[in-house]
């Protein structure tokens, strides 16, 4: 039998379902690939063996009947979600003294009333809001090479699922913190459309762009969580089967932020275009209107609006003991007026209607994750240049992994949608990721010691 720290998590579901394995059991196996691997990864900013074996013979007990779609499935928890549990600390020293809270974030409450074993809380940077790793002195590693950044700020989240700690995990994306460490660490990442699951217990940087979301190592993971967080598409989406490459219509856009692609994004673009070619797709270059360039300016000039008000509170308890980002958005550091920022709400509410109607002419947009490869140094969490502009047009994105840089590190691309076309992207990763997985070079299910 497959180890069970190595399933994904539909099938770590279907076999405690059936009776073939038990939730301590598989509690055991997670527990026992943590202790061996966690040393170099530090994936976990809080995590209690004795708790979660207890809750995983909680677990065991419940009647058959009672148990829900993800009935004793490990999830990992960013570490800026309030857990009734376990303490919530943002890697700030301001909540370095935190104990566990008594109440759940609004997402913890759904995944404990499916069923799921809510395993520990990931590392994250400062408040989810900084590049840099956070105050701590060791940092969170990249799960493939222990002297890479694992992508920020849902560091702990990506390198524990990459690691096979956990199948699947909450991260928050407020430019590129699902995408990025998504591409970094070789695995599947889903940003859904903003504002379809709720953000209440959670810290917040940005209500305009943080958006909750997964990682994992499988699509059919994230339908299951989709399926548990009632994400629906208006549309009567045909079955998964009847979707082919043959004669599917898709784009690429390399957005205005293309000239820092460095020569791994490059080489996967290419490449993905010719396998999909190969496969019976209709590839088309799509260009974005001169508009989408200040899209960027924008959104800095609102999560500068927006950080300021966030952070105000934290700013008043120990402004000495914040990062800079924080500090310098509650100051104003970069003296932006409110004309500034209502121009750049009211820009970017006006192009989002119009992204929709470009992306829509095709079957599914594919676009960057990353610059590059993760880049040496744990300092810096790397750069959300060429992802994050899909964060503040609201619309679905999928992290697809498959291909790999000049020093055999993983690189992703991204499948954009229309918003609120959320399960139309993931039948569509399905297929495409199943190309990408099998031909692009990088391998999501490879486990390396």
């Amino acid at each position: 039998m497959q180890e069970p720290w190595s399933l994904t998590a539909s099938e770590a579901a279907s076999l405690i379902k059936t009776g073939g394995l038990t939730v301590e059991a598989y509690a055991r196996s997670l527990l026992t690939r943590i202790k061996d691997r966690d040393a170099s990864v530090k994936a976990w900013a809080y995590l209690d063996p004795e708790l979660v074996l207890c809750r995983a013979r909680e677990l065991d007990l419940t009647p058959v009947e009672q148990r829900g779609p993800l009935h004793g499935v490990a999830i990992g928890v960013k570490d800026i979600m309030l857990t009734k549990d376990m303490p919530t600390q943002h890697n700030s020293p301001i909540y370095a003294s935190d104990t566990a809270g008594t109440v759940d974030a609004a997402p913890i409450i759904a995944l404990r009333a499916a069923g799921a074993l809510i395993f520990g809380k990931t590392t994250t940077t400062e408040f989810a809001a900084s590049t840099q790793g956070g105050y701590h002195q060791n940092h969170t590693s990249n799960a493939h090479d222990f002297k890479r950044t694992p992508g920020g700020s849902s560091s702990g989240s990506a390198a524990a699922v990459g690691a096979f700690q956990v199948p699947i995990a909450l991260g928050t994306q407020t430019a590129g913190s699902i995408i990025r460490p998504g591409s970094f660490n070789g695995i599947y990442a889903f940003k859904p459309t903003w504002g379809a699951i709720s953000r209440e217990g959670l810290a917040q940087c940005s209500i305009t762009c943080d958006t909750v979301g997964f990682f994992a190592r499988s699509v059919a993971d994230f339908e299951l969580m989709a399926s548990v967080f009632r994400i629906v598409d208006d549309e009567s989406r045909p079955a998964e089967q009847s979707f082919s490459l043959q004669g599917a219509k898709i784009g690429f856009c390399k957005t205005p932020t293309w000239p820092h692609a460095g020569p791994g994004t490059v080489a996967a673009w290419e490449k993905a275009q010719l396998l999909l070619r190969s496969n019976g797709a209709v590839v088309e270059d799509v260009q974005l209107p001169k508009d989408f360039d200040r899209v960027a300016d924008w959104h800095e000039k609102v999560l500068a609006s927006e950080g300021r008000s966030s952070f105000f509170g934290n700013y008043l308890l120990g402004k000495d003991m914040m990062h800079e980002t924080m500090t310098g958005y509650v100051e104003n550091e970069k003296g932006f007026s409110r004309k500034q920022y209502l121009e750049a709400y009211d820009g970017c509410a006006r192009l989002r209607p119009v992204l929709d109607d470009i992306i829509g002419r095709y079957d599914a947009v594919i676009t960057p994750s990353v610059i590059d490869e993760a880049p040496i140094g744990l300092e810096s969490t790397g750069s959300a240049a060429l992802c994050l502009m899909w964060t503040i047009m609201h619309v679905p994105c999928v992290n697809l992994p498959g291909f790999a840089g000049e020093n055999s590190m993983p690189i992703g691309l991204t499948l954009v949608k229309p918003r609120y076309h959320d399960i139309s992207a993931l039948h569509i990763s399905k297929a495409i990721g199943r190309v990408f997985d099998a031909e692009g070079g990088w391998r999501t299910q490879q486990i390396r010691s």
